[in-house]
């Protein structure tokens, strides 16, 4: 679901009359009231000087559907425990009312894009998610029943086809050429109440609000007015172009407030084709899992930039452990352009697709290097690495730590897990502001493992950067950046 606003406004050139003076004084000419000029509004052009965006809205608003589905509820069965012996239901039977009568239906809203005169629909995956029966409205208010071509919930994209041809389209448009600050209007179905159109800008790209089930978010934030029955609606520019997908909200109450998400068309497009080709969406998988990086983070690993994605992790015999990358090392191009975050990586291997050969330019101990890699597929229905969200922030000690027996490691999940066992945390101590927790594992400090208390408070306290310490919480490993006081 999502939210824009904008406003605009245009200005009115009056015509004075020109002051005719005589030896005499002022003529009554002079003396006249100004009259406006003539305006001929068919000079007015939308995304430039404009006062009303109708013929946008009359061009894409017939392109814009309503989605309503149905899925059966299923009620809790043998609510009396009696019933769960077999000979007593044998017995009995049905007297108790037990899986009488129909099952209950529930139903949902939302909105979705014609992109295909020949009937094919754009909507979001958890509009249609388990749905028993989906019914498309047009805006003529003809409906049709909907098969589910595909959908994809790890971009929460889902393709529909209705029985119909010669169908108002809208044109899709470059996500990619869209700049914060642009208007656009965000069409769909808020509440049920109809098809309604509202105005705001593009407040944001690149946006990743970890809200939904997938872990490929790419989201062009607005704030345009979006609600409930909305997600699955357009977001078109001034051109009349599809330049996104609405699909989340982020709101304390559930409504409006200015902050709304849509999956920007290029990634659509691209889901929508392997959809239809395909029935689902194969992506590729590099073997890592990455984190977002921090200016404590740049410091300790002498990055000249806080940009980039920073291995937590390598999957073994993965593509990336065949290539020679290494927990620590921090990927900041693939093919050749810049990776600006762990997210935007994440979604670029993705898209590349299984067997793509790809080159990573990685820094590692200060020293850019590269590597090759060919990607392996994704499995189906899995999310990719998501990046690792803990707090890297500042600090050392306020630690209690113990070794971390093999028997200990078993208990705790971590087999295969050497270090130190984290078994407390001054809450109000610079550990605790580093994002170190009770059961986490230190493995190394700087690339060092270390194995008693002893060692890991030297590490803490010997040079002149931010420690950077290896984690292991539950099933990930993960770096924090402490800084060492004497």
């Amino acid at each position: 679901m999502t939210h824009r606003l904008a406003a605009l406004a245009s200005a009115s050139v009056l015509a004075v009359a020109a002051a005719v003076w005589s030896s005499g004084g002022t003529t009554a000419a002079a003396n006249a009231p100004p009259v406006p000029a003539a305006v001929d509004t068919a000079d007015r052009v939308i995304g430039s000087s404009t006062d009303s965006y109708a013929p946008i809205v009359t061009k894409v608003a017939p392109a814009v559907v309503t989605v309503r589905s149905e899925h059966r509820v299923r009620t809790t069965q043998m609510q009396n425990p009696l019933m769960q012996d077999p000979r007593f239901r044998d017995f009995f039977g049905d007297r108790f009312g037990e899986g009488r009568g129909p099952q209950p239906r529930q139903g949902g809203l939302g909105s979705g894009v014609i992109v295909n005169r020949d009937g094919f629909i754009l909507t979001n995956h958890h509009v249609v998610d388990g749905a028993d029966k989906v019914q498309v409205e047009l805006k003529d208010r003809r409906t049709f029943d909907a098969a589910i071509v595909g959908s994809d919930p790890a971009s929460d994209l889902a393709v529909l086809k209705i029985d119909a041809n010669s169908l108002p389209v809208i044109p899709l448009g470059d996500s990619e050429g869209v700049n914060v600050g642009d208007i656009v209007l965000a069409l769909g179905n808020p509440m049920g109440v109809g098809q309604t159109v509202t105005m705001g800008i593009i407040s944001a790209k690149g946006r990743a609000t970890g809200l939904g089930d997938g872990s490929f978010e790419d989201f062009l934030q607005t704030d345009a007015a979006i609600n409930s029955g909305n997600s699955g609606g357009a977001l078109v520019n001034t051109r009349g172009e599809l330049v996104g997908i609405n699909s989340q909200i982020l709101s304390p109450s559930g409504g409006n407030i200015g902050i709304g998400f849509s999956i920007p068309v290029n990634m659509a497009r691209a889901v929508m084709d392997a959809l239809i080709k395909d029935g689902e969406v194969h992506r590729g998988r590099l073997g890592v899992t990455v984190q977002p990086m921090t200016s404590d983070l740049a410091r300790s690993l002498q990055l000249e930039k806080i940009a980039g994605a920073l291995v937590n992790d390598v999957q073994p015999n993965g593509p990336a452990d065949r290539a020679g990358v290494q927990p620590g090392d921090v990927v900041i191009a693939l093919n050749g352009d810049a990776v600006s975050d762990s997210n935007e990586l994440r979604n670029k291997i993705a898209q590349l697709g299984p067997n793509a050969r790809v080159d990573l330019t990685i820094v590692r101990n200060g020293q850019t290097q590269t590597a090759t890699a060919t990607l392996e597929a994704l499995p189906s229905q899995s999310a990719a690495a998501a990046p690792e969200r803990s707090r890297a922030g500042e600090g050392t000690a306020g630690l209690a730590v113990e070794p971390l027996t093999p028997q200990r490691a078993r208990q705790l999940g971590l087999e295969g897990t050497g270090g130190l066992l984290v078994t407390a945390v001054d809450p109000d101590g610079p550990a605790a502001d580093a994002g170190l927790r009770r059961g986490d594992a230190i493995q190394k400090v700087d690339g060092r493992v270390v194995l008693s208390a002893t060692a890991l408070r030297q590490s803490l306290t010997s040079g002149d950067r931010p420690a950077l310490v290896l984690v292991r919480r539950g099933e990930q490993n993960l770096f924090v950046s402490i800084e060492r006081r004497a």
